[in-house]
């Protein structure tokens, strides 16, 4: 039975690229709505509101510091930032969609959505669909870039200042946590989801079940004695044939239609409380067309229907 939300639309732009080695993902808010997508949100019926950018630093005018976590404190500031406004955009009803901006900005939404839950004595189910774990940390990373640890912090480890922004617990907890469309994992980065204990599904899995078993497990787990869950979808989970405009493109990626799946499906549970969309690069895409995807997308998750 599809269970849809009235709840008005919050929309919060994060340009944010100070996480990765490429720039460009701080233009993924603008060419998100270059590509219309409040106003396709509001046909679908739903009050949407555009909330603006939250105000980010450009790494021209910040030093990177700790190499094992560049532009870490800017970066914990930004999300900070960001909790606050995602967390009064929950309180005041609404369903925010954070626009990225790289997916480090993920330690701030899902902290604010978990804090959300916690004012309520329930626990955050956590779906994060991408092509990489983003569990590494500053004594495992070989590049020292933030977007590859966002996950690691929710989960209460590394880097510090990203753990706690919630406040003293971890975000999140490894048995509702749920990861889908991995396969592009380093050795040590193996290891370390492993011995986490989150639910893990690859592409082989994917492959060998379908996206539609993947999905139903997905967010039984998800949903599984949590009051909501958060959607963190990274566009490079979708194959670069269909998401050319991301910065870390790994081939044998989701398809068209089965990224469709996964909005469709979390959008019929009726437990998703917000939704991030990150790692858009336009200096990276053909005619927009990540970020047009990035919104046809939206709006399956907010429940606009085939028939």
């Amino acid at each position: 039975m599809t269970v849809l939300s009235d709840k008005p639309i919050h929309l919060i732009g994060v340009p944010l690229d100070l996480g990765g080695n490429r720039r460009g993902t701080d233009m993924g808010p603008s060419a998100f709505r270059i590509s219309g997508i409040a106003e396709q949100l509001s046909r679908l019926g739903r009050a949407v509101v555009d909330k603006g950018d939250i105000v980010t630093p450009i790494p021209e005018t910040k030093g990177s510091g700790d190499v094992h976590k560049r532009y870490v404190k800017d970066i914990a500031r930004v999300c900070q930032k960001l909790f606050q406004t995602v967390l009064t955009s929950l309180d005041e009803g609404a369903l925010p969609i954070v626009l990225g901006g790289d997916h480090s900005l993920g330690s701030g939404s899902v902290a604010a959505a978990s804090a959300h839950q916690r004012k309520q004595g329930k626990k955050l189910g956590l779906i994060w669909v991408d092509a990489h774990g983003d569990m590494n940390t500053p004594q495992t990373s070989d590049s020292g870039n933030v977007h590859g640890m966002p996950l690691a912090a929710l989960l209460g480890s590394e880097p510090a200042e990203l753990a706690r922004l919630g406040g003293d617990h971890p975000a999140v907890e490894a048995g509702t946590t749920v990861l889908v469309g991995i396969r592009n994992l380093d050795e040590i980065e193996k290891q370390l989801v492993r011995a986490s204990k989150v639910h893990v599904f690859t592409m082989k899995d994917v492959d060998r079940f379908g996206i539609t078993q993947v999905m139903e497990q997905a967010l039984a787990i998800a949903c599984r004695g949590t009051g909501g869950v958060h959607i963190s979808f990274d566009m490079d989970v979708c194959d670069p044939s269909i998401a050319p405009g991301v910065g870390t493109p790994v081939k044998g990626g989701l398809d068209y239609r089965e990224a469709h799946v996964v909005m469709e499906m979390a959008a019929e549970c009726g437990q998703v409380t917000s939704l991030d969309l990150v790692e858009l690069n336009p200096t990276l895409d053909i005619r927009n067309a990540t970020a047009e995807l990035g919104t046809e997308l939206a709006l399956s998750a907010m429940g606009k229907q085939i028939l």
